[in-house]
């Protein structure tokens, strides 16, 4: 039967995929679809969850996503997250810590599975990231040239306190290794010493899924190369 004159079709498939949904929609869709992990369909499902949804749960979402990128700063020391209003950060102004050991590690979200354990008293250092050649992802687009100021000025580091261990903490798969083969070269240079988390953590596994036990355990087992 032939759809009558103004019909909406937006309960079609195929007026889901021929921008029959009002521009603000596809907007939204196309705006999901680009975060990780989420294709076109699911993409979808999100929006008309927003959409069937309360205003004021969505309103509410909308004002934690801009609070986060108007407040949320990495800390100009450790490049972990911080309020913008307190940089460096906590971790880095604590005089209670070992400033001078750093434990690199590649997200902030390590870092925090690092800190449940309870048992790391030095300071951090987050590099946004791992070298991996296959994604053309270079030492350089990481923040290994402020670890290196770090280790060479005392000035740079937390607390103005000089480097004398930076530990290796990524995770233990293959551009992890990499990016640890890249760290200890120019740390070593630099004139640090240098270790590595015990492979207490299995490998090819991550730092944010492994327990607190297997964390302590490596931190503990940490060896000098």
């Amino acid at each position: 039967m032939a759809r009558r004159a103004g019909q909406s079709d937006l309960g079609s498939r195929g007026g889901a995929r021929g921008g029959a949904y009002p521009e603000a929609v596809d907007r939204l869709i196309g705006a999901l679809s680009r975060l990780p992990g989420i294709g076109r369909r699911s993409a979808e499902r999100l929006a008309f969850h927003l959409l069937k949804g309360d205003e004021q749960a969505a309103m509410a979402l909308a004002k934690a996503v801009a609070d986060v990128k108007r407040t949320v700063r990495h800390c100009s020391v450790c490049y972990h997250l911080t309020d913008a209003a307190m940089d460096p950060c906590r971790v880095c102004t604590d005089e209670r810590r070992d400033r001078a050991v750093v434990l690199v590690v590649e997200q902030p979200r390590d870092l925090l599975a690092i800190e449940e354990t309870g048992m790391w008293r030095g300071v951090y250092h987050v590099l946004l990231g791992r070298v991996s050649p296959l994604d053309g992802v270079g030492p350089e687009d990481l923040t290994v040239g402020a670890l290196v100021d770090r280790v060479r000025t005392a000035s740079a580091n937390a607390g103005g306190v000089k480097v004398e261990e930076v530990v290796f903490g990524c995770n233990p798969t293959l551009d992890g290794d990499v990016t640890w083969l890249y760290v200890q070269d120019v740390e070593g240079a630099a004139g640090a010493r240098v270790s590595r988390l015990a492979r207490g953590l299995p490998s090819g596994s991550s730092i944010e899924h492994a327990s607190k036990a297997v964390l302590a355990e490596a931190i503990e087992g940490r060896q000098k190369l």
